[in-house]
C-alpha cells in the first residue's frame, strides 16, 4: 500500500449451499489476510441475510433436488444454460421470490462502503449488478466460478472480473458473451495450506496409517450425502490389499452404518466424521474416491492427487468428470458397483498410478486462493485493465432455476 494511501475493504460473499462455495471464500479470504494485512477482509453466507424460509428452501431445496432426482436437476441444468425467456410466467414468479427472499443482503451491500466484492455462489453477482445499474453500487465484483465449466447462471453484468477454473470455463463464459479480457484462468481458490508441500510419510504417520499398503481416501463431503455405503463396499470388495480411510462428513448415521460393517482382513480401515484435515489425508493418499465437486477435486489436483470418481450428478458434476477424465487425472464409475475393478486396476499399476499423478499435478492450481486475491485487490484499488464491459443480452434476461427459488435476472426495487 502506497504512503498515505487509505487502506482497501473487500466483501467476500458465499452462499452455505453445500460446502464448496463456503471453503473457496474462506480460501480467498484467508489468501487476502496473507497478501494484505491491512485490508479489511469481511466474509458473509448471503444466505444468513435472506429470509429464514427463503434461505430453509433455497439450500435444503438443492440438497434434495440433487440427493432424489439428480436426473432433473441435470434436465433443469442444462435447459437453463441457454438464453431464457424473460416474459415466461414462470420466470416472473421466481424473480418476485427472490426479490421478496434477499432480506437484508441489499443494504448490507449498499452501506459497507466496499472497494470490491468477491462472490463465490451465484446468487450475489446479479444482485450487485442490478443494484450497480440503478446507481445505488459503485464497488466493482469478482465472480470466482466454482465448477470447470462456466454455466450461464454465473454471468452477471457489469462484473468486473471472472476467476475460473478452466480454459473450458472460459471458452464457456465467453460463449454467454463475457470479454475475454475480464476472464482469469487461476484455477478454484483452495484453502492456502495445500499450498505447502507435505511429506507423505509423515502425513501418514500423523492419521495412524502404515504406508506398508495403498491409501484409499474414500470423501463423502461435509454434508456426507451420496451412496456412502454402497461405495464403501465396492472398497471393501476389492482384492488389493489397502488402507481405506472413509470421511463421513457430518453424516453421523451414515458413519455408525459403516462401522457396523465387519471389513475383510486384507484391509485395514478408518471412519472418520466431519474433518478440517483433508490437506494431510490427500498428501497421505494414494487414490482419492469421491463425487466431483468442484472444490474437492480443485484440492485433490492441488495435490496431484489421482480420482476414481463415482455417481457424478448430472449437470455441473458431469461437466467436472468429463474435464479431468478427458485430461487423464481420474476414472469414472457410474454406478457404486462398477467401483470395485476400476480400484483394483489403478492400485496394481504403480506405472498407472504415476502417470495419473503426473497429469493431476499438470491441472492443479495450489495457489489460486493467492491468484484471486491479488486480481481483487487490483480492483479495490482501482488497477483493472479489464472494462466490464457492456450489459450482454444474456445478462440482462437472466432468469435462471436450478434450484427452483433462485432467481437470477432480478429488477430490483424498493
Amino acid at each position: 500500500m502506497k504512503k498515505h494511501e487509505k487502506p482497501k475493504s473487500i466483501l467476500v460473499l458465499h452462499a452455505s449451499v453445500g460446502a464448496g462455495h463456503t471453503r473457496a471464500a474462506k480460501a480467498v479470504a484467508s489468501a487476502l489476510a496473507l497478501e494484505s494485512p491491512e485490508t479489511r477482509v469481511v466474509t458473509v453466507d448471503a444466505l444468513d441475510l435472506a429470509r429464514p424460509l427463503f434461505k430453509r428452501v433455497y439450500g435444503k431445496g438443492y440438497l434434495d433436488l440433487v440427493e432424489k432426482a439428480p436426473a432433473l436437476f441435470g434436465y433443469l441444468f442444462e435447459l437453463t444454460d441457454r438464453r431464457p425467456s424473460p416474459r415466461a410466467l414462470g420466470d416472473k414468479l421466481r424473480r418476485a421470490v427472490q426479490r421478496w427472499g434477499v432480506g437484508e443482503l441489499a443494504d448490507v451491500l449498499t452501506g459497507g462502503q466496499y472497494d470490491a466484492i468477491v462472490n463465490t455462489h451465484f446468487l450475489a453477482p446479479e444482485l450487485i449488478a442490478a443494484l450497480r445499474l440503478s446507481g445505488r453500487l459503485g464497488a466493482p465484483q469478482l465472480t470466482v466460478v466454482t465448477d470447470y465449466d462456466a454455466h450461464r447462471i454465473w454471468v452477471h453484468s457489469p462484473t468486473e472480473r471472472y476467476c475460473v477454473a478452466s480454459p473450458v470455463a472460459a471458452a464457456s463464459l465467453r460463449g454467454h458473451g463475457v470479454p475475454g479480457a475480464s476472464i482469469k484462468v487461476t484455477g478454484i481458490p483452495v484453502d492456502p495450506a495445500f499450498s505447502v508441500p507435505l511429506d507423505r510419510d509423515s502425513a501418514r504417520r500423523s492419521f495412524g496409517l502404515s504406508g506398508g499398503y495403498p491409501v484409499v481416501v474414500q470423501a463423502a463431503g461435509g454434508h456426507g450425502v451420496g451412496p456412502l455405503e454402497e461405495v464403501y463396499r465396492a472398497l471393501l470388495a476389492s482384492t488389493v490389499p489397502s488402507e481405506i480411510v472413509v470421511v463421513c462428513g457430518r453424516n453421523e448415521a451414515g458413519r455408525k452404518k459403516l462401522a457396523a460393517i465387519k471389513p475383510p482382513s486384507r484391509h485395514r480401515v478408518k471412519l472418520l466424521g466431519f474433518t478440517d484435515k483433508m490437506r494431510g489425508l490427500m498428501a497421505a493418499a494414494d487414490l482419492l474416491v469421491t463425487k466431483p465437486g468442484g472444490l474437492t477435486i480443485s484440492e485433490a489436483l492441488a495435490c496431484a492427487l489421482p480420482m476414481a470418481l463415482v455417481s457424478p450428478i448430472p449437470g455441473q458434476e458431469e461437466r467436472n468428470s468429463d474435464y479431468l477424465l478427458e485430461n487423464g487425472a481420474a476414472v469414472k464409475a457410474n454406478a457404486p458397483a462398477a467401483l470395485t475393478g476400476k480400484v483394483e486396476s489403478l492400485l496394481s499399476s504403480e506405472a498407472r498410478l504415476t502417470d495419473m499423478r503426473r497429469r493431476a499435478k499438470g491441472l492443479g492450481h495450489p495457489r489460486a486462493a493467492f491468484a484471486v486475491a491479488r486480481e481483487a485487490l487490483e480492483l479495490a484499488r482501482g488497477r483493472s485493465v479489464a472494462a466490464p464491459g457492456a450489459v450482454s443480452p444474456v445478462a440482462a434476461d437472466s432468469a435462471f432455476v436450478i434450484n427452483p427459488w433462485a432467481v437470477p435476472g432480478l429488477a430490483l426495487t424498493r
